[in-house]
């Protein structure tokens, strides 16, 4: 899964979206995964090989630097946080790459999808009872 940075583009006054690092996308994934926490406390949750302390560090004060978590100082160490949460994230960035790639229309991303074999009959039937009975 691809993560992207909200940046505002001033002559356009409207929000771009900017690839993250696969560093910053890990270190995201187990911020949203723990929550309110301590750098020991993403490192557990991070797979082999887990990066060194230090570099995660680094890229959660990126993230903090680029609005996708918030720290308080705790003593002599910060206590870190999402301030986007994963749902909100996961809408605004297919909202996004459908727009970008697909000229904002999902019939043309399901399109794409179908003519390259990667979703079948049976999961479109599905899909179509997902819209059809949203709560079903």
């Amino acid at each position: 899964m691809l993560y992207y940075e909200f940046v505002v583009d001033l002559r356009n006054n409207r929000k771009k979206m900017e690839k993250l690092s696969k560093q910053e996308e890990d270190a995201m994934q187990a911020v949203w995964q723990f929550g309110r926490g301590f750098i020991k406390d993403f490192l557990e949750l991070m797979e082999e090989p887990k990066p060194p302390y230090t570099t995660l560090a680094s890229t959660v004060k990126n993230l903090e630097r680029k609005g996708f978590v918030e720290s308080e100082k705790m003593g002599n160490s910060f206590r870190y946080a999402p301030a986007i949460l994963e749902e909100d994230y996961k809408k605004k960035f297919m909202n996004g790459f459908v727009n970008d790639y697909f000229q904002n229309s999902y019939k043309d991303l399901v399109t794409f999808f179908a003519n390259d074999k990667k979703i079948s009959a049976s999961e479109l039937k599905e899909i179509i009872k997902l819209i059809e009975n949203p709560k079903s």
